[in-house]
């Protein structure tokens, strides 16, 4: 069963192939990605779970080790947590080319979400039941978590082959909070794992934003009550934007050798409307770029984009 629309799924293939294309990118640019993603993944994923730093402040406790004044220390410690694990989670997609899940690295990656701020329950299920502030849902009995866990690696196995990397990492990030292995840090450790399932795909890391944190909880909900087409979509939005921060820092051929137009402009010397044209570069099917609110393209690229559609119409 698919959960995202296949124009979603489309614009979104776009704009991956417009990275990849551009891969590899210089390190000193996928250096300063990874530094931007890793503060403000650890500042939003625990910020959606009730920590009180600010964006600013979870990078001078990562980047200078100060303590803040008035906040808590358990604050700090998550902080330092979380961005550990995240190099952990870089590493592995990294250097593990056979990369995939197991709950002996879920347990790992909550070993170290946990480490500092609550070493007690680090890696270990639950053994006692819990409830979930704010939601209806009533996480399973305890004596079933190891069994839930071992089905969970089992369907991933098979649902690996059948759906999109969004649709799984999306699925298996429900399920994870659905069973709430832990006593605490499972909201953070399923982010974890949905980025893995990604990035091991070559997706950029996805942030799911604290602003978006009711919405975030909605959208469970609805899963919870299996309508995951909704929350999928959701998740998809959130790897959207992760693709385009990369692909507003990658080099384009337009800015570098070519003139550049307005596509109304544009639109006089070639067979397609501005609208048309707009559309195009939106879903990024036309080679453009974005200067304030205005698209600009070029002759050239419209052309490019000419000859792809014939070529795809003889295939």
């Amino acid at each position: 069963m698919n959960y995202l629309d296949d124009s979603i799924i489309n614009r979104i293939h776009s704009k991956f192939d417009r990275l990849n294309k551009a891969r590899p990118l210089p390190p000193s640019v996928v250096n300063k990605l990874q530094e931007q993603f890793q503060i403000e993944m650890t500042y939003n994923s625990n910020a959606i779970e009730g920590n009180t730093l600010t964006k600013k402040e979870t990078y001078l406790v990562i980047s200078q080790g100060i303590t803040v004044k008035g906040k808590p220390l358990k604050d700090h410690l998550e902080a330092h947590d979380h961005y550990e694990a995240l190099e952990y989670v870089y590493e592995l997609v990294k250097h593990e080319k056979r990369l995939t899940l197991s709950e002996h690295l879920i347990r790992s990656l909550h070993q170290l979400v946990v480490k500092k701020s609550d070493s007690e329950i680090a890696g270990t299920y639950r053994t006692g039941a819990v409830i979930i502030t704010g939601s209806d849902h009533i996480p399973p009995d305890p004596s079933k978590v190891p069994e839930l866990m071992h089905k969970l690696i089992k369907d991933f196995k098979k649902q690996e082959k059948e759906l999109h990397p969004i649709e799984l990492a999306a699925l298996i990030h429900h399920k994870l909070v659905n069973i709430h292995p832990f006593f605490d840090g499972n909201g953070r450790t399923a982010r974890l794992v949905m980025n893995i399932i990604l990035m091991r795909k070559g997706y950029p890391l996805t942030i799911i934003l604290k602003n978006d944190r009711q919405r975030y909880y909605r959208m469970l909900e609805q899963a919870d009550k299996d309508n995951m087409n909704e929350y999928t979509r959701f998740i998809a939005q959130s790897v959207e934007r992760s693709l385009d921060i990369y692909l507003k820092v990658i080099p384009s051929r337009l800015q570098v050798s070519e003139k550049l137009f307005t596509l109304s402009m544009l639109s006089f010397h070639t067979p397609y409307s501005s609208k048309y044209l707009n559309l195009l570069a939106r879903i990024g099917k036309l080679e453009s770029t974005k200067q304030g609110r205005v698209w600009m393209s070029s002759k050239e690229a419209v052309e490019r984009y000419i000859q792809e559609r014939k070529r795809k119409r003889k295939l």
